[in-house]
């Protein structure tokens, strides 16, 4: 009888120490060799089963139910958010990860937006009342990018952030090439502003510059299309701040704005430029033989000398 139960003694502690050791396999990380860590959104109201599910679709956790068991055994529940994770983190780690919260809430803001419209997108991602950015960013100077905010941060915070970054990026060897072409930084950044709006591509971009650079040279007015549909404003019916199609009425708009009645440049940008659009005005050639750019309903450019290649190649490709 003893015999018996010393057998089944040490059964069931040879089993205890197997699961407990299969337990231990299951929660531990799932690649400890790698530590880069990688973006990951808990959404308002996921559950805990689809959370799982989808931290080992990615390979960051071994096992979805394991995790899944750990969680429900865990008081605090995760919390929605963006957390940044890594395979080399065990499940318990990921846990505590998901349940104290969010430390940084990932938004891109793109190139060629107006502050109203990174305002609108910190707005819907992050809570930031539109007015309260608005109050604080400087148009031209938000730099477009990906960012991770602190998810406490406030939109004085968030626009230092952003304008720190395009400092860093608008750095003084790209200043100097600007300066010597005769604008002062700032006026860099009007014209890489317009550039941004009235481009489609890198190429395309080097040449624009090019050709408003060589305009403002000889005094002939920018005549930018995006410089008027940034005095439009807002457009109600196309839910947009940069208007569609613009009739002949919108080019008489009385703006300073507005590079089709006054010469130069508008009094500040008119959007916020990206790094290409930038450094192509720090690297424009204004002794490009064209004056005239068009872009066709395909998106490629065609460049005029004269007025007269110009309204010929608007002909030739609609």
């Amino acid at each position: 009888m003893f015999k018996k139960l010393l057998f089944w003694g040490v059964i069931l502690i040879l089993l205890f120490v197997g699961v407990k050791f299969y337990w231990s396999s299951l929660v531990s990380p799932a690649d400890s060799t790698q530590t880069q860590t990688e973006l990951f959104v808990v959404y308002e109201g996921e559950s805990v089963t689809s959370v799982a599910d989808r931290l080992q679709k990615m390979d960051l956790i071994k096992s979805n139910t394991a995790f899944t068991l750990l969680a429900k055994r865990t008081p605090a529940p995760i919390q929605p958010g963006d957390f940044q994770l890594s395979p080399a983190m065990g499940s318990r780690e990921i846990l505590n990860e998901l349940s104290t919260g969010a430390a940084d809430k990932s938004v891109t803001l793109l190139e060629g937006w107006r502050v109203e419209e990174m305002g609108k997108k910190l707005n819907a991602e992050m809570g930031i009342k539109s007015e309260d950015f608005l109050k604080t960013a400087r148009e031209g100077y938000m730099f477009p990018d990906t960012y991770l905010f602190d998810h406490k941060s406030d939109a004085a915070q968030v626009a230092q952030k952003m304008e720190d970054n395009f400092n860093r990026q608008y750095d003084l060897s790209l200043q100097a090439k600007v300066k010597n072409l005769g604008l002062t930084p700032e006026e860099g950044v009007i014209l890489s502003s317009i550039v941004e709006r009235e481009a489609r591509s890198d190429g395309a971009r080097q040449m624009v510059a090019s050709i408003l650079l060589k305009r403002l040279n000889i005094g002939m007015g920018l005549n930018a299309d995006a410089t008027v549909q940034y005095a439009l404003g807002y457009q109600p019916q196309e839910r947009s701040w940069w208007k569609r199609h613009l009739t002949s009425e919108d080019f008489k708009i009385d703006s300073l704005y507005n590079t089709y009645l006054h010469a130069g440049l508008p009094p500040a940008p008119i959007c916020n430029p990206g790094l290409a659009s930038l450094q192509a005005v720090a690297s424009a050639d204004p002794s490009t033989p064209y004056l005239y750019y068009y872009h066709d309903s395909k998106g490629i450019s065609h460049y005029g000398r004269t007025l007269e290649e110009h309204n010929a190649n608007v002909a030739r490709y609609p």
